[in-house]
């Protein structure tokens, strides 16, 4: 069987997921795919809208075969992490190919560009230690130091976009861990990744989506259209049964506690917490009253509301920097959390089993990892936004809950 590989968060599924996955699979010819899924907190450092297990569903109601989920110590991570750790996962599930969505759509771009930045490393590096000494944020300063070494290159790529800096990171970690992975890409189309307004089109970012959702939790319908109809059955099953979308504002309050009951010194322990953050942290906290105002208070030209929204989530989940460094400098994951799969992906599975170095965990009771103890404390975290005894069930799911099973023929979960 022919396998194709896709990176994703699905937060949620929405048409333009759906177009990428239908032209992924058309391109490449694949018969079965796997997709390498974040889990309860997302690259960004933001909460996911639903769970990973919701999340999981809308995929394999709209074709994805097999669901594994990326671990905390990459999915909460810059680029190159965050991409290294998903490639590992691929290859170790024998994928033929990757096919990610970019804004540039030509795979040569992204080859290109890793032979000029391989080439050109030693001076991109003094370039970026010169952006960064006159203020900048690192990705802003990598930004302008590649801009700096490709001013009069062709056939280079603009890595001021979110997801062509992503895609680079993919081909790079590909190139780096020697994978036979073939990588591909497929050129966005509609919104903008970071459009907040929805438009004309049936496509909307998943941030327009996002906020509509935020916004107008009990008027749901406005945004049936830009996801395919098993999604919005989803979410709105989602919305009744929990009562609401998860975002930042629900974890304030213990963010908050977390803050101002730490001392300084036990806040600089905490992975990313770096330069004397620990102090400006619990100052900020002191005097804000929302998620929303604390971020505004806290954000400067050095570091990017991303980077601090990444640290908040270390800082909610207790992520401590001699930990985190240890368990994610491999790179790689030390295992494949497998959270659902269609009968063709469960085919698969099958065939590939003993060619599969990695262990595939489809429960996780009794296993000893490090990696993994900040999994279960990240599905923890969430499910403390609920009321008992709502949260202890979410939390024993962690431990009780078997794969999601998917008949594809007659589109139903066994």
């Amino acid at each position: 069987m022919k396998s194709l590989g896709v990176i994703v968060e699905y937060n949620p599924f929405h048409n333009g997921h759906l177009f990428h996955l239908t032209e992924s699979k058309r391109k490449t010819g694949a018969d079965v795919v796997i997709a390498v899924m974040s889990g309860q907190f997302l690259q960004r450092g933001e909460p996911a809208l639903v769970s990973k297990w919701t999340r999981t569903k809308m995929a394999l109601s709209n074709g994805i075969d097999i669901v594994v989920e990326l671990p905390y110590a990459f999915a909460t991570q810059k680029a190159e992490v965050f991409a290294s750790g998903s490639i590992s996962i691929l290859s170790g599930l024998k994928c033929d190919s990757v096919c990610f969505g970019s804004e540039q759509g030509n795979i040569e771009d992204f080859e290109q560009t890793i032979r000029l930045m391989d080439d050109q490393k030693e001076k991109h590096d003094l370039l970026v230690q010169e952006f960064i000494g006159q203020g900048y944020s690192f990705p802003r300063a990598s930004s302008l130091a590649f801009l700096k070494l490709t001013e009069n290159s062709d056939q280079v790529l603009d890595l001021t976009k979110p997801n062509n800096i992503l895609g680079y990171h993919y081909v790079k970690a590909i190139h780096e861990q020697k994978s036979s992975l073939q990588p591909s890409t497929i050129e966005r189309t509609g919104a903008g990744y970071h459009d907040p307004e929805f438009n004309d089109t049936p496509i909307a970012s998943a941030t327009s989506i996002r906020k509509h959702l935020f916004d107008h939790s009990g008027n749901i319908e406005k945004v049936q259209r830009f996801v395919p109809e098993k999604t919005f059955d989803l979410l709105g099953h989602y919305l009744h049964h929990v009562g609401s979308f998860h975002q930042w504002e629900d974890y304030f309050s213990l963010l908050k506690y977390r803050i101002l009951c730490s001392t300084p010194s036990e806040l600089a322990e905490i992975y990313e917490v770096e330069e004397g953050l620990e102090n400006r942290l619990i100052h900020t906290m002191k005097e804000s009253l929302t998620f929303h105002e604390f971020m505004t208070k806290l954000k400067t030209k050095r570091y990017t509301w991303t980077r601090l929204q990444r640290m908040c989530t270390h800082l909610l989940t207790n992520t401590k920097k001699d930990v985190m460094l240890n368990v994610s400098s491999s790179k790689r994951s030390e295992y494949i959390r497998l959270l659902g799969m269609s009968r063709r992906g469960q085919h698969y599975l099958k065939l590939i089993k003993k060619e599969v170095e990695l262990p595939i965990l489809s429960k996780v009771s009794g296993v000893k990892s490090h990696m993994l103890d900040m999994d279960i404390r990240a599905t923890n975290t969430y499910a403390l936004k609920f009321p008992e005894p709502t949260r202890s069930e979410w939390m024993l799911q962690e431990f009780s809950k078997p794969p999601i099973r998917y008949d594809e023929a007659d589109g139903r979960f066994l």
